[in-house]
């Protein structure tokens, strides 16, 4: 089966054809950096770098994901805070680069900022007015306004799928008497007093948000390329504009493929710095393992809304413990030999093969998922139930190699069992407050209820640490317990 995606622009899965054989340029929108990252900027960069590391496996891929670090609301935050945008903006940057680097985000192989870039983006404007899609317009004393005019760009609207007389203005479309269509968005916004300001040939100013993801991709992966991606909340107008610009300054297609990740909702609203009911990735990360973000993320398709809360991290982060937990068993088991015997290669290739076919389909990561959870299944069961011990411990060695080429793309699986489980039963224990001291002493008062016989006082032990939120499991070498 051939990769397909999920095309926004043909509204229809399509097969992958590269604009070159073996290659693929993509670009990311990359966040605007005012604030820390959210749960909704974790969604983006988790689906598409986990989609990348797919892609890599059959592909030379540059990917470019870009920083918007000049905007109103950087201005706007720096002037609440008293800072320099700037300076506010590589602070958030940073903060940024920590937190995708926690959740095993790989950086872009280019990750361009826009106040690197002023050159090739006054360019860009500077040939959108000389071919006729932009004009000037108003301004301010320093300098004047440049507008994009959406009426000369016959297709404007086919991203979205809507006709340009039934659009009105977006929530980062500014609309003044100075437009010729309440549409028309700028390319160049005049200096203000106080404000970060570039020469130009329009007097001091600034770039407006569309037309630095235009000249920025177009320097590195040039007029037309194969994949574009960002959050829904994107293709209008942010997209649609990109559109706009760059086939009317290029004269050729922009993008191939236009892929869309779904928002994280909370309460059934769109999560977002704006409507004040975002979670930042660190918030979350206090309270749930890194590995259990992640696959939070990734068990929903990439396309579909995912509803936020403690309840599904909680379930996420069990099933990740669980994982891990299993894959520990199997490491202790797996020793150095020869490969998987020959009536059991076909299950290990199996594994790899029902993993490409789900991530083949549009990167189905649930799909691929729900197929490693049949995995980790049968290798508990033949765990729990050896056989042949010689031939199993070739079988698993096979499946753990398997594994670990499987979860490089996911981005699970990668660290030691033992540290993953650590960091989440450490976390547990300090969110519940519990006394280890407490605990262990009653441990060791079941152990002697139960030498004695008694049995029903042993069982209250166990629910009344059932009821602090510790779980315990005898065994052959005592009676270990967890916060759960």
């Amino acid at each position: 089966m051939p990769l397909v995606v999920y095309n926004t622009l043909s509204g229809r899965k399509e097969a992958v054809e590269p604009l070159t054989p073996g290659r693929l340029g993509i670009y990311v929108c990359g966040p605007t950096v005012y604030d820390l990252s959210h749960v909704g900027h974790a969604r983006v960069y988790v689906a598409f770098d986990t989609i990348v590391r797919y892609l890599r496996r059959n592909y030379a891929v540059t990917l470019v994901r870009n920083y918007t670090d000049v905007d109103d609301k950087i201005i706007k935050r720096a002037a609440e805070k008293g800072e320099s945008p700037l300076a506010l903006a590589a602070h958030y940057i940073a903060e940024y680069q920590r937190d995708m680097q926690t959740l095993g985000v790989a950086p872009g192989d280019v990750e361009p900022k826009v106040t690197e870039h002023m050159p090739g983006i006054i360019g860009l404007v500077q040939t959108l007015v000389a071919r006729g899609f932009a004009y000037v317009a108003g301004g301010t004393e320093q300098g004047q306004d440049v507008y994009y005019a959406v009426e000369k760009f016959e297709s404007y609207g086919r991203l979205a799928g809507r006709a340009l007389g039934d659009m009105e203005a977006g929530a980062r479309v500014e609309v003044n008497e100075e437009k010729r269509h309440p549409m028309d968005f700028a390319l160049w916004k005049a200096a203000k007093p106080g404000e970060p300001a570039w020469d130009s040939p329009w007097g001091k100013g600034r770039p407006g948000w569309h037309i630095e993801c235009s000249a920025m991709s177009s320097k590195y992966l040039g007029p037309s390329f194969d994949m574009h991606g960002g959050g829904k909340d994107l293709i209008f107008p942010h997209h649609e504009n990109e559109i706009a610009q760059s086939e009317a300054a290029s004269g050729k297609p922009f993008v191939r493929y236009w892929l869309h990740n779904g928002f994280v909702n909370v309460d059934n609203e769109k999560m977002s710095k704006s409507l004040g009911n975002f979670f930042t990735v660190r918030e979350v990360l206090a309270k749930f393992d890194a590995q259990a973000l992640r696959y939070f993320l990734l068990s929903t398709h990439y396309r579909s809304p995912i509803n936020f809360s403690d309840g599904p991290l909680k379930e996420a982060e069990d099933r990740v413990k669980y994982l891990y937990e299993t894959l520990a068993r199997l490491d202790a088991a797996v020793t150095p030999g020869a490969e998987a015997p020959p009536h059991r290669e076909a299950w290990v290739s199996e594994i790899v093969s029902r993993f490409e076919a789900a991530m083949d389909d549009d990167f189905n990561t649930p799909k691929a998922l729900a197929d490693l959870s049949e995995v980790f299944r049968l290798i508990n069961e033949v765990l729990d139930k050896p056989k042949d011990r010689d031939t199993d411990a070739r079988t698993l060695r096979a499946v753990r190699k398997a594994l670990r080429e499987v979860g490089a793309v996911l981005g699970l699986f990668g660290d030691e069992p033992d540290q993953v489980l650590t960091r989440i039963r450490a976390r547990r224990e300090q969110k519940q407050g519990l006394d280890a001291g407490k605990i262990n002493a009653l441990i060791a008062e079941r152990a002697a209820a139960r030498t004695r016989k008694d049995f029903k006082r042993a069982d209250a032990i166990r629910q009344e640490l059932l009821a602090m939120g510790v779980q315990i499991k005898d065994g052959p070498a005592g009676t270990p317990w967890e916060a759960v």
